[in-house]
């Protein structure tokens, strides 16, 4: 027992597709404030990270002799005594280091001496002057920390690889730990190795003056300074974004369950409207169609539906409904009137294509008794009943007459003018008429009485058995193909006559053709070269010689039913479009007295005689 899969109501697929949008609204909302908000934090922290720099670089180059003090600095890092994180006010150290400088130098201005001014000082005072004026700038330094609330706050040097880092100064708060450890406050000369992002981020400041590298929940920020001696100086700075992230987090999640909240609740209303307003007028509608379907009482049907008062589509869908159940009872009568007059005419079709197929030559071999040659033949029509046709017959004991022929049209029309052209053709030929005669008789009996302007192609043959002599006659139709013995298939482009029933007057021109003794002969209507595939290529004239010559000693049945196969394998799935008819002649020659045939191979001789 086949179970039926469980069927989910337009109210339900229309919840599920509101839970989506409202699931994927929500992502999307916070998605995008998270990314908005990330932005904003990022520009914000550069902006401020900017500021801060501006005021670090100018508190060094407000030294005149910064660049003098910078290389110091950094070539005696060792040498120096340094007093950190104490205001001058407060240094008595300092303090006390000025006072001894000012002695040695009394015209001295600390904060405004030249570089040439410090180079001439002994090199007491340079060691002296270097500490004075490194613990005024790391107090200035530490107050930019605080007012610009950086958690690190650094100037250092490094060389062209990047890797290391030469701590020149380094901002602290009142009571941090001052040394070489890590997230301690690094004293003058303090060296590191750093990651490869740092790296990049001091690489990429270089070219671009300043660059924000994100660090997960940190921020480092390079900005690039001077380059002495081929090293280059950065104001670095790091902000510990953690707490900010958090906050920014939890208030996104808060406006996200907020937004999903709000549109959950509007949307279960809407749900609510669309299943009274929509859903149940719908639901009526089909009830009465699945009535309908059932029972055909299209009077309850229009009675139940004409009580749906909707002026939207549901009301337009149920006056559509009305008029469908009225437009199927009139179908429904028209269909049984036309069933029964297509079962009338498919039968009388049947019949017709019955004697059809009983006027042409189907038994074969058609004649046992006669050795000087073998014959086979079919017709394949594109309907029920066909144009093409073919005929072989004796004329008298030695001769023998082929036709093959192709009418205008196809269906009824065509086989009617067939039935017509067939008779006269044979009724002409039997009183021993030439080809040529046959042909021209023929015409002069179709043309007076073609109202309908149809028009059929005819070639005619008679072969002497005795001599292999083949006189024949073309009216338009294709060209027939010859095999001589021992040879291959080749095309025979005979002269062609105009076409049977096309003017009247018409004269035709017989031809004489000796066939040898092993000879055969095809002959075809237009429906095997012009045979269509799918992609609107025909067979064609070369795919027949082709066909022919691949196996040319077979005899007629073999290479018809070959013929047959090859253009079956062509087409494939495509519609027939046209009657395809084949006719094959194999002559073994004049029959002996003791029943054998003669196996002597004469010359061609190509005459030609008018009818």
């Amino acid at each position: 027992m086949i179970k039926k899969k469980k069927k989910i109501g337009i109210i339900g697929q229309v919840a599920i597709l509101f839970v989506i949008s409202i699931l994927a609204s929500g992502f999307l909302t916070f998605y995008t404030q998270h990314v908005v908000s990330d932005a904003f934090v990022k520009s914000r922290t550069e902006n401020l990270a900017d500021q801060a720099a501006d005021e670090v670089r100018l508190s060094v180059m407000e030294y005149p002799a910064h660049d003098w003090l910078l290389r110091y600095w950094y070539e005696h890092f060792d040498e120096l005594e340094i007093e950190y994180d104490t205001d001058y006010e407060q240094s008595t150290v300092t303090r006390e280091k000025c006072e001894q400088l000012h002695l040695h130098c009394p015209t001295l201005l600390f904060k405004y001496a030249a570089q040439d001014q410090i180079e001439a000082l002994s090199p007491e005072d340079q060691k002296l002057y270097a500490e004075i004026t490194y613990s005024w700038l790391i107090t200035r330094i530490n107050q930019i920390k605080r007012s610009q609330d950086v958690d690190y706050l650094f100037c250092v040097s490094t060389d062209n690889t990047y890797r290391e880092q030469f701590f020149l100064f380094s901002a602290a708060e009142k009571g941090a730990v001052r040394g070489t450890n890590y997230e301690e406050a690094y004293t003058l000369g303090t060296q590191v190795t750093v990651e490869k992002s740092q790296q990049d981020a001091m690489r990429n400041a270089k070219q671009a003056y300043d660059y924000l590298a994100d660090a997960g929940q940190y921020v480092d920020y390079y900005s690039y300074l001077t380059t002495e001696d081929g090293r280059h100086l950065f104001i670095g700075m790091t902000y510990d974004l953690t707490v900010l992230k958090q906050n920014i987090r939890s208030q996104t999640i808060s406006r996200t369950f907020y937004a999903v909240f709000y549109q959950f609740f509007l949307s279960v209303i809407c749900l609510a409207l669309i299943a009274y307003f929509i859903l149940r007028p719908l639901k009526e509608v089909q009830k009465d169609i699945r009535f309908y379907k059932d029972t055909k009482r299209s009077k309850d049907v229009i009675e139940s539906l004409s009580k749906i008062q909707s002026r939207n589509e549901i009301g337009q869908l149920a006056e559509d409904v009305i008029d469908l159940t009225r437009e199927m009872d009139d179908y429904t009568r028209q269909i049984a009137v036309i069933s029964a007059e297509e079962e009338r005419i498919g039968t009388e079709l049947a019949l017709a294509a019955r004697i059809q197929e009983a006027m042409l030559p189907m038994t074969f071999p058609p004649f046992p008794d006669r050795e000087e040659f073998e014959i086979y033949a079919s017709m394949d029509p594109a309907k029920e009943v066909g144009g093409d046709f073919y005929d072989f017959f004796f004329i008298d004991d030695d001769h023998l007459c082929l036709v093959i022929a192709d009418v205008s049209g196809k269906g009824v029309p065509a086989a009617m003018f067939m039935t017509i052209s067939k008779i006269i053709l044979a009724n002409t030929a039997i009183l021993g008429k030439s080809p040529a005669e046959t042909l021209e008789n023929a015409n002069t009996a179709i043309c007076p009485n073609n109202r309908e302007e149809m028009f059929v192609t005819v070639w005619m043959g008679i072969l002497e058995l005795s001599t292999g002599i083949l006189t024949a006659s073309n009216a338009g139709h294709e060209y027939p193909i010859l095999k001589k013995p021992d040879g291959k298939f080749e095309l025979l482009k005979d002269r062609h006559g105009f076409v049977i029933g096309g003017m009247e007057g018409l004269k035709y021109r017989s031809y004489e053709l000796r066939i040898d003794p092993g000879s055969t002969i095809f002959l075809y209507t237009d429906g095997l070269p012009e045979a269509t595939d799918a992609e609107k290529c025909m067979f064609g004239i070369d795919r027949i010689l082709t066909v022919l010559n691949k196996n040319p000693d077979q005899n007629p049945e073999q290479i018809l039913r070959t013929m047959t196969a090859a253009v079956n394998d062509f087409v494939k799935d495509a519609e027939q479009f046209d009657d395809l008819t084949m006719l094959c002649l194999s002559y073994k020659g004049p029959c002996r007295g003791d029943g054998n045939t003669e196996n002597d191979v004469n010359n061609v001789q190509d005459d030609e005689a008018t009818g």
